[in-house]
């Protein structure tokens, strides 16, 4: 699998965190592809910065605008070309012809709009034939838009990778504890991790550290979905 597609849920649910997580663990050489950068003015850093600085990752940011709206509004309204799903699918070509591993990772979620045309990221996945691994959040309503999101895939005939719950709250309520069970049933794939809370403030070494127990060995870690809802239904 040397590309991988990060989508979210929803929006703030972690996703960069995640990919950075992922590129941490990969070894050898990862890139990561941010398709389009929203709500971040030029000369500051967003969210392939971010990944740069947690795992040491090849980052590159294909589009950037400063207002935090979906890619093609943000787009239109800054008067600036819109990042076109085909343009995401062969820089993502490009950088695997020179790294073991690409994550691209998306603006919100799955079917947020990146041109006029209607064009998302689920479109840039399918002209790659690639995987897409969701992110997910901890708590109530987390169900359904996973569900959604994993009905969209399938629809468009994309495999889903799994699910990472991008930020694991440090006194998870009944809700969050159920949803490490359900998850993977309502989304008819596996539940791949569960970063906790906070983690991307860490420094790198630590940050590795806790992604390495964070993430499932698909992804280069040792978490176990089972053993974790075990534990907290115990």
């Amino acid at each position: 699998m040397s590309i991988l597609f990060v989508t979210g849920a929803g929006t703030e649910v972690g996703k960069t965190v995640v990919t950075a997580a992922i590129a941490s663990l990969a070894g050898g050489r990862t890139a990561v592809l941010k398709a389009a950068q929203t709500g971040v003015a030029d000369g500051e850093a967003g969210d392939a910065a971010v990944v740069a600085r947690l795992s040491g990752a090849t980052a590159v940011e294909l589009a950037r605008y400063p207002e935090p709206l979906a890619p093609a509004t943000a787009a239109r309204r800054a008067g600036a070309p819109p990042v076109r799903p085909r343009a995401v699918a062969a820089a993502a070509e490009r950088l695997a012809w020179e790294h073991d591993l690409v994550l691209v990772e998306g603006a919100g979620g799955l079917l947020v709009r990146f041109d006029d045309a209607g064009g998302t990221l689920a479109d840039a996945a399918a002209a790659l034939s690639a995987p897409v691994l969701v992110v997910v959040q901890a708590g109530l309503g987390t169900l359904n838009a996973a569900a959604l999101t994993a009905e969209a895939l399938r629809t468009r005939g994309l495999r889903c990778a799994g699910a990472v719950i991008g930020s694991w709250p440090a006194e998870p309520d009944l809700a969050a504890r159920c949803n490490v069970t359900d998850l993977p049933d309502v989304m008819d794939a596996p539940l791949l991790g569960a970063i906790p809370g906070g983690a991307g403030a860490l420094p790198p070494g630590e940050f590795r550290a806790v992604a390495a127990t964070s993430l499932a060995p698909e992804l280069g870690g040792t978490f176990n979905a089972a053993e974790f809802g075990q534990r907290l239904l115990a």
